[in-house]
């Protein structure tokens, strides 16, 4: 009967040992994924970094020739001409937008991405960065987070006739935060009020709401949905 007794009292500490191996086993895996995603993010934010700096190079270089060509309208007195090639390269120069650094590579990769993205699509965008770090949530949450909701804006700017965007992150009141307005021309909300997702509206606001909810209330924060004017307008509140 001793014999028995030691032996559960030896299996029941190797069994203790083992779950505590598996569950290193399980923090190690999560680490070493957290790293491989991190490690992407890093070599995507210098590739981004390596073009916007040889964009920037290319202009400053045909900037000179630029310079004479306007010079040369100008003195042979082709002012329209002049105007219409200043016009040209003024629109290049607006093509060209700084690269948001905020401190946390992740909220700068997505931040690029996106607004970028945006742009690119004919959207007017605005944005309001601060150095939020955002350090209560994990990445891959944050990552979810912030693009589903950037993400919805850019795709129901698209059904616009004159798309804007604007972004607000900021830390208020012992929240990290972030405000996402996108313009609309009628209200999303009286046509879809609990905001799910629909055949008509898949791919607009519907999208991603339920994660967003989901992520947020996880972290014990807040999230609106809401309308100003002309705005629908979304914000997540984490906090500090």
């Amino acid at each position: 009967m001793k014999w028995g007794k030691d032996y559960k009292k030896e299996y029941a500490l190797l069994d203790e040992k083992y779950n505590h191996l598996l569950g290193e086993k399980a923090e190690i895996a999560y680490e070493l994924k957290e790293l491989q995603a991190s490690m992407g993010v890093i070599r995507e934010q210098d590739a981004q970094v390596r073009e916007l700096h040889e964009n920037v190079r290319r202009l400053k270089h045909d900037m000179k020739n630029h310079m004479m060509v306007i010079a040369s309208y100008l003195n042979g007195g082709e002012y329209e001409k002049a105007k219409e090639y200043t016009s040209v390269i003024l629109d290049k120069l607006n093509g060209v937008h700084s690269y948001i650094e905020t401190g946390n590579s992740l909220l700068n990769h997505i931040l690029n991405e996106k607004l970028n993205l945006a742009r690119e699509q004919g959207i007017d965008v605005k944005a309001e960065i601060e150095n939020v770090s955002f350090s209560k949530m994990e990445s891959l949450d944050f990552s979810a987070l912030l693009s589903n909701i950037l993400d919805n804006a850019i795709e129901a700017c698209k059904k616009e006739e004159k798309p804007a965007l604007q972004v607000q992150i900021v830390s208020k009141r012992g929240y990290d935060t972030i405000w996402v307005k996108n313009s609309i021309s009628g209200s999303v909300m009286e046509r879809n009020p609990s905001l799910q997702t629909t055949k008509e509206e898949r791919g607009t606001h519907g999208l991603g709401i339920a994660q967003i909810k989901a992520i947020t209330e996880k972290y014990g924060g807040l999230y609106d949905f809401y309308e100003e004017e002309n705005w629908f307008c979304v914000s997540a509140f984490i906090p500090v």
